[in-house]
């Protein structure tokens, strides 16, 4: 049975970064995978920052804070290849950044983000209708799918409200 999650908190599951990355590791030790110091370090950067990263960004991140490895770029990318192979992450290719998954005891799994254009804060759309809906209507096309990417760009409900407010007293200006 397909179910749908009314979360809309992108903090929803993740209520602290060193939470979060206990959670990861509890998750790592129950699949048998390996949490290096220097992946639990890039999962803790990304899960605290509230916002996508980008890959530069969590380089200079790790540099500043000389985290384990010393910020080697292959060392920073083969972290982000097995915290997003597992599960952990999920990459925004529209922004090409990087986001805590809400759910670190899951498999890596298809979700659609709502991407604010002004904040660009992300937030998983937490229901599993959407992703099985196009996985559905593909393959009764005869496509068989790989992978989903279904990010949706726009204004956040924070941001949608401050442009109301703006054009309010613009309007009331003139």
């Amino acid at each position: 049975m397909v179910t749908a999650h009314a979360c809309t908190d992108p903090k929803h599951h993740v209520h602290d970064a060193a939470g979060f990355v206990a959670a990861v590791e509890a998750a790592c030790r129950d699949r048998g995978l390996r949490l290096t110091p220097i992946r639990a370090y890039v999962l803790g950067l990304i899960a605290d920052a509230g916002r996508p990263l980008k890959a530069y960004d969590l380089l200079d991140q790790v540099r500043e804070g000389e985290g384990p490895g010393a910020a080697a770029p292959p060392t920073v990318y083969r972290a982000l290849d097995f915290l997003l192979g597992h599960g952990f992450i999920h990459k925004l290719e529209s922004v090409n950044a990087f986001v805590a998954c809400h759910h670190p005891n899951s498999r890596q799994h298809s979700v659609p983000f709502l991407i604010c254009d002004n904040c660009q804060s992300a937030t998983e759309l937490e229901d599993e209708r959407v992703v099985e809906l196009l996985d559905d209507r593909a393959r009764a096309l005869g496509f068989v799918p790989q992978a989903q990417t279904l990010e949706v760009h726009g204004l956040c409900a924070e941001c949608s409200r401050r442009k109301a407010r703006n054009e309010e007293r613009g309007t009331r200006n003139e």
